[in-house]
């Protein structure tokens, strides 16, 4: 297996082959994240990509899930795309699920012929960055979309039968922005109706723009009671849900939490409620966060 620089990928695929089709971020300049700051954006040649699955093959025959790597994927051509998932089907039989990261914009950009074509080749799920159901927000922090567009990408992946796993951010709004930005993300999901939802909390990343207004002065860090009382305002907004995975497992996260939407909400709620009148004893320690 080879990669270049630093991979991640969702919880969920934990148990994924991770396969870079890409390095870094084509957009890549999002406040808050410094996942890719060091490493400039690249399509991978798609003969090595077809190595490294020669590679893999060897390794592990029988897999049956591969995430495709790095940040935004699905940017690639429908071409490209179709040919490493060819690729995949053809040199491992159990394969089941690919799954991938995805811009909104790029979800977008694909036809929705495009993506059906995408889902028969073996695209089941893609990770999609919401961040904030408030357009002021995701213009502050340079999401470079809109809500709307964040909804309109959801819907299209649905159309083609495609899942979608939506990331929200908990305190990326601040203090001051939290009710507005956890009302706003509620009622966003809610317009989605995503098969899967993830939220994770905020980590100041050295490096970043978002960790420089922090050390001048013009960001403030929220606190844990008040990151699971955004938490649970975003819980409290989530409405008319068909049925979704929800979870905080994250290690970012002050209190995993775990459930299906809608039937789990109340239940949920009740959790943080709990959690907030233990205090501390409950919550992840903070040298136990990670990103």
């Amino acid at each position: 297996m080879r990669y270049y620089g630093n991979v991640i990928r969702p919880p969920s695929e934990a148990r994924s082959y991770i396969l870079q089709v890409t390095y870094g971020c084509s957009h890549n300049r999002c406040t808050f994240c410094g996942t890719y700051l060091d490493k400039p954006f690249r399509v991978r040649p798609v003969n090595e990509v077809f190595e490294d699955i020669a590679m893999a093959r060897e390794e592990i025959p029988d897999l049956r899930r591969v995430f495709l790597a790095d940040g935004d994927a699905l940017v690639l051509s429908t071409q490209k795309l179709v040919a490493i998932l060819d690729a995949l089907n053809a040199n491992f039989p159990k394969l089941e699920r690919v799954g991938i990261y995805a811009n909104a914009r790029d979800l977008l950009r694909k036809s929705e012929q495009d993506l059906a074509l995408l889902r028969s080749k073996g695209l089941g799920i893609v990770y999609i960055g919401l961040e904030s159901g408030s357009d002021e927000v995701l213009l502050h922090v340079k999401k470079g979309v809109s809500a709307t567009e964040m909804v309109q990408a959801v819907q299209r992946a649905k159309t083609a039968g495609i899942a979608s796993s939506v990331i929200a951010l908990l305190g990326i709004a601040g203090p001051e922005g939290s009710a507005e930005h956890a009302q706003a993300t509620g009622k966003i999901v809610s317009r989605m109706d995503p098969e899967y939802l993830a939220l994770l909390t905020l980590m100041l990343v050295p490096g970043t723009e978002l960790y420089h207004q922090y050390s001048e002065g013009t960001f403030e860090l929220m606190d844990a009671y008040a990151m699971l009382h955004e938490l649970r305002l975003v819980l409290q907004n989530l409405e008319g849900l068909t049925h979704c995975v929800f979870r905080t497992n994250h290690a970012s996260n002050y209190l995993p939490l775990a459930g299906t939407l809608p039937q789990d909400k109340e239940r949920l709620i009740s959790a943080i409620d709990g959690a907030l009148q233990e205090g501390p004893a409950v919550f992840r320690p903070e040298s136990w966060r990670r990103l």
